[in-house]
């Protein structure tokens, strides 16, 4: 499937459109020679970590690390437009494999964000080099997503002149991507100051790769417990020199990094409709292709080419904030993930079933997407996690603003409108007006200490934000008579129409499920949200959906 990212926009960061294609078209190249379908198949069967092709990957006449390293340490100094595009189709690929790449930019983002000068100078042109591969090990048995609970310490460790010299670290880390080769980690650790970062190197006394996990899934990538005792390490290896800054640099790059497992699942679920939608067209079933058949295509697939082309929207217009701005994204992070990699989840178990027999095979390979994909949903904080940052934070937001936050986009949805009628933003801009309202009716009601009910609203909001990108983009392609506007307008109604069902369920689910409301103020609250507006937005989605399919089977 085409992305709108490959059109270039000016940005204050990142690579231009050429050199970002150059880079593609290496990552493309490896499937012809170093991951080939034979090889990416005897790495999960066999549960390899295929080290030599990743170091390989690293290497001077290929060197795709240095797409995250910035110029003055080695690298070319790509953006998060550029990082995505990459991670994306190298998932396409194998999302074991790009799970492996990714652990090295995660392992080094504590340096880039946090590291002094000479850190940077040190281990980025280390990385830079190709002489390291890194990992990130945050992650412990007991404390999962919740930095704060972490148990690994660091003690201080004074010279005779009362001086630190460096910590003794001591703990164990649970579940870390390519923690049994890594050559350095970066470690997160409690001083008596708060948690910071350290770098560790193989082979330090005390310092214990464990055995690798055997996986569900992402069998090409490593993922080993880490073990410390008394191990000791300089003070110069403190990332930043002051410790206790270390959830303040994790909380930094979250937002950009959980937009990069936005885009790896975004790769695996396109992976596995490209495999699908050729043999639709190919397989006969009762007298015809399964590509005219209704109950395949509108089923099977449309609904899943629809979801991941707004995720690919959605994830170029953040990563493209990301290129332009210094703010915090930690919540369109978070809307991002949880969108793509549940999204990616559910095309991958279709494409399954659209395949029959053929899609238990591991031959097809839909069946190791299906299996991969599915850590997407828990890496890097699981699907609950995004969904108690994204209603917390977007909570707040909206009593903050006093309510203009998703108003404005409600009536940026109706100003679209206005311009482009056919692109369903007149439902994107009525689901952000009936979402503004119940958030205010949860938050009067004391209703944000269920957590199910916030829930159902992170997944209200996360739709209402990603149908709004959707529109933007419709407006933008018609603006430049872009041949691909027709496409993206017919996949915005259908996607429209998804985002106004759900906000409705959901507003019903927490009015009747929350069993506070009487059947006067249920039916006074619907009436004000423009209920019955919301579901009419049914109308002539089978023939949007014909038009779609057209497009994708090319019928």
């Amino acid at each position: 499937m085409e992305s709108f990212a490959d059109k270039e926009i000016a940005t204050t960061q990142g690579l231009d459109s050429d050199s970002r294609k150059l880079v593609l078209d290496t990552v493309r190249q490896l499937k012809k020679r170093l991951l080939t379908k034979e090889n990416i198949l005897e790495f999960d069967k066999n549960n390899i970590f295929p080290e030599k092709i990743i170091r390989k990957m690293l290497s001077p006449d290929i060197g795709l690390q240095l797409l995250f390293i910035p110029e003055e340490y080695g690298g070319v100094g790509g953006g998060a437009q550029d990082s995505c595009a990459v991670t994306r189709e190298m998932a396409k690929i194998c999302l074991g494999i790009a799970t492996a790449f990714f652990a090295i930019q995660l392992g080094a983002d504590p340096l880039l964000v946090g590291g002094t000068e000479a850190q940077k100078q040190r281990w980025l042109s280390t990385i830079a080099d190709g002489n390291a591969l890194v990992a990130y090990a945050v992650t412990e048995p007991d404390a999962g997503s919740n930095l704060a609970a972490i148990k690994t310490t660091a003690d201080p460790v004074r010279n005779e002149a009362g001086e630190i010299s460096g910590y003794k670290i001591n703990g164990t880390k649970q579940f870390i991507s390519t923690g049994g080769y890594a050559d350095l980690i970066t470690l997160l650790a409690n001083t008596p100051e708060g948690p910071a970062f350290f770098v560790v190197e193989k082979g330090t006394k005390g310092f214990d790769q464990g055995k690798g996990e055997e996986k569900h899934g992402i069998r090409a990538s490593n993922t080993s417990p880490l073990a410390f005792t008394d191990v000791f390490v300089p003070v110069e290896n403190l990332i930043g020199g002051v410790p206790g800054k270390g959830l303040k640099q994790a909380n930094k790059v979250f937002g950009y990094t959980r937009l990069m497992v936005a885009a790896m699942g975004l790769g695996a679920g396109e992976a596995a409709l490209e495999i699908v939608i050729p043999y639709a067209k190919e397989r006969i079933q009762f007298g015809s292709p399964l590509s005219e058949k209704q109950g395949y295509t509108h089923k099977l697939v449309v609904p899943h080419a629809v979801r991941l082309e707004a995720a690919a929207v959605y994830i170029d217009e953040v990563a493209l904030k990301l290129d332009s701005d210094e703010e915090d994204f930690q919540v369109e992070g978070s809307i991002g993930k949880l969108f793509a990699t549940e999204t990616a989840n559910r095309a991958a178990d279709d494409a399954m079933q659209a395949l029959g027999g053929y899609g238990y095979i591991a031959e097809y390979e839909v069946e190791k997407i299906k299996r991969d994909v599915k850590i997407t949903c828990i890496y890097e904080g699981t699907s609950e996690i995004m969904q108690n940052i994204i209603s917390v934070f977007r909570w707040k937001k909206t009593r903050k603003t006093k309510g203009a936050f998703y108003r404005n986009i409600g009536a940026e949805m109706e100003n679209l409108d206005a311009a482009l009628s056919d692109a369903g933003c007149r439902f994107y801009g009525l689901a952000a007006m009936a979402l503004n309202d119940t958030i205010n009716l949860v938050h009067a009601n004391r209703l944000t200490k269920k957590q199910y009910v916030m829930f159902a609203l992170a997944d209200m909001m996360t739709h209402v934000e990603v149908g709004a990108s959707m529109a933007r983009k419709a407006k933008a392609l018609a603006e430049a008579a872009d041949p691909r506007t027709e496409r993206l307008k017919a996949m915005s109604r259908i996607f429209a129409n998804e985002v106004a069902q759900l906000v409705a369920q959901n507003i019903l689910k927490i009015l009747m499920g929350s069993g506070i409301f009487d059947q006067k103020t249920i039916s006074a609250f619907m009436e004000t949200i423009s209920y019955n507006a919301l579901i009419s937005s049914y109308q002539n989605i089978i023939n949007d959906m014909d038009q779609v399919a057209d497009i994708l089977f090319k019928r």
